[in-house]
């Protein structure tokens, strides 16, 4: 492999990894929020417990996401300048927003949070877990939008004189129109996810804890349950909103995504189950449903849906005299071709959606088997509880493989191809030996994560007691 390969190879590593802990963040920060609320307006022990027990699992990930997040950043100057250079106007702008309100509202309000039991007035204290909540999904927004910039490029301008790209509206990469699907299709699966890991826990400890505790747990269950369940309706619903935006700006990924070879002029069949020819140009089996993919593209059962090899002929002449009309240099937007790796998009594109529905499906199920005062008795159901959160999880990081391989051979879509994007002074030597440093490092850091995460869930939660104000005639001292 070359510096390309391997730098695309670290950046998708260090990114779906990361992007395992950010949905288990919002998720979570949630539900631990609205067990603290329970608590202070009703005054249910059961709800303090369940707080403070989910609130150190919580933290747990969030420690491990805030770690990886930072590595993730250094890539943009490490393997990636040529790109930060060309559009660090445009893209530095959400990513500095990000860092300087999310961030510093999250970490803040999570150090209150944690320290805060019996130092500040209940209320107060219930609402800083809000906000902890409120800053990952700002966090979220501001991420997004630059991603989405890369999928949509919009508010922005090409300098000839500096050879670079320059932000000329900034609300215009906020209210980017790919920005205003994604975002809430993000947020949905992130509730889906942090609702499956409370329903998982929660489940496991009900089958092994005592008589006193199970009705605690069998709460947070079906609290779980209904969240992953809500999440997953919320998920199909903006999905399908997102695969006509999709198609829209980025119809080669929609073709991909679907191993759509030749155009549907009305009723496009979305495929279950396709087998093509090794070099991605012909279909050769596929099971498929009649007119569903029509639909998912257009809104409507008789839409036009481009297959690759139409777009092969015409999409070039439109993205290159689009570049022309922006005044971009030909040395950025020359592909070596146009098409993503097709068996790869379409097969994340389809573990996505299943991991989801198994997920959904999962959760209905633990809703009926702890209906009316039930306890899940059968052995067969702790390893559903370990599956269900997985199944999210990994639902997401499919999610965003589909979306990332599905644009390339494009950084920004039709303004700077990802080949074109690598440091000029990176070498091969150097981007696998901090690949494989980064690949180690995270492989430990995955280690201490679950048994941490693994430690804490089995302890369950603590006896109930309830926080008292702590008062203390030390003065609050500053050192310098």
């Amino acid at each position: 492999m070359n510096t390309l390969d391997l730098a695309r190879w670290q950046f998708a590593i260090t990114t779906v990894y990361h992007f395992l802990f950010v949905p288990i963040t919002i998720g979570m920060s949630a539900i631990v929020a609205y067990f603290h609320t329970r608590w202070v307006v009703k005054r249910d022990p059961e709800m303090l417990r369940l707080a403070k027990f989910f609130g150190k699992l919580f933290t747990i990930n969030f420690a491990l996401g805030l770690v990886t997040g930072i590595v993730q950043e250094f890539q943009f100057g490490m393997n990636w300048s040529a790109y930060s250079r060309f559009v660090g106007d445009i893209f530095g702008a959400p990513l500095a927003f990000e860092a300087l309100l999310a961030f510093f509202l999250e970490s803040t309000f999570l150090g209150l949070w944690i320290f805060g039991w019996g130092r500040l007035p209940e209320k107060l204290h219930a609402m800083t877990i809000w906000i902890v909540h409120i800053g990952t999904v700002l966090s979220a927004y501001f991420i997004l939008s630059a991603n989405s910039f890369m999928q949509n490029p919009v508010g922005w301008r090409y300098n000839p004189q500096k050879n670079r790209a320059e932000l000329t509206d900034f609300m215009a990469v906020l209210t980017n129109k790919v920005q205003l699907v994604t975002f809430p299709h993000v947020i949905t699966a992130s509730y889906m996810v942090g609702g499956a890991v409370i329903m998982g826990v929660a489940l496991y400890q009900q089958m092994r804890s005592k008589d006193p505790d199970r009705g605690m747990y069998r709460k947070a269950t079906r609290i779980g349950a209904i969240v992953t369940l809500v999440g997953g309706l919320g998920v199909a619903v903006t999905g399908d909103a997102q695969g006509k935006i999709m198609t829209d700006v980025q119809p080669m990924k929609m073709a991909a995504a679907e191993a759509l070879y030749d155009t549907q002029n009305r009723c496009a069949a979305f495929s279950i189950f396709t087998v093509g020819t090794p070099d991605g140009q012909s279909q050769k089996f596929a099971v498929k449903v009649p007119c569903v993919l029509s639909f998912l593209a257009t809104g409507s059962v008789n839409g036009k849906v481009d297959g690759i090899n139409d777009l092969k002929r015409t999409l070039p002449g439109q993205l290159q005299a689009q570049a022309k009309a922006d005044g971009i240099p030909e040395q950025y937007v020359s592909p070596d071709q146009l098409t993503p790796t097709i068996w790869m998009t379409y097969w994340n594109f389809r573990f996505m959606i299943g991991a989801g529905m198994a997920a959904a499906f999962f959760a209905a199920l633990t809703l009926w088997a702890t209906r009316k005062g039930r306890t899940p008795t059968s052995r067969w159901w702790t390893p559903l509880a370990v599956v269900t959160p997985l199944l999210t999880v990994f639902g997401q990081s499919f999610g965003w493989i589909f979306t990332e391989v599905g644009r390339q051979p494009w950084l920004v879509y039709g303004v700077i191809t990802t080949s074109s994007g690598v440091s000029p002074s990176s070498t091969t030597g150097q981007v696998l030996f901090s690949m494989i440093g980064f690949t180690l490092l995270y492989a430990v850091l995955a280690v201490i994560e679950v048994k941490l995460f693994l430690d804490y869930t089995r302890k369950g939660a603590e006896p109930f007691e309830e926080p008292r104000m702590v008062e203390s005639d030390d003065e609050l001292q500053f050192a310098y």
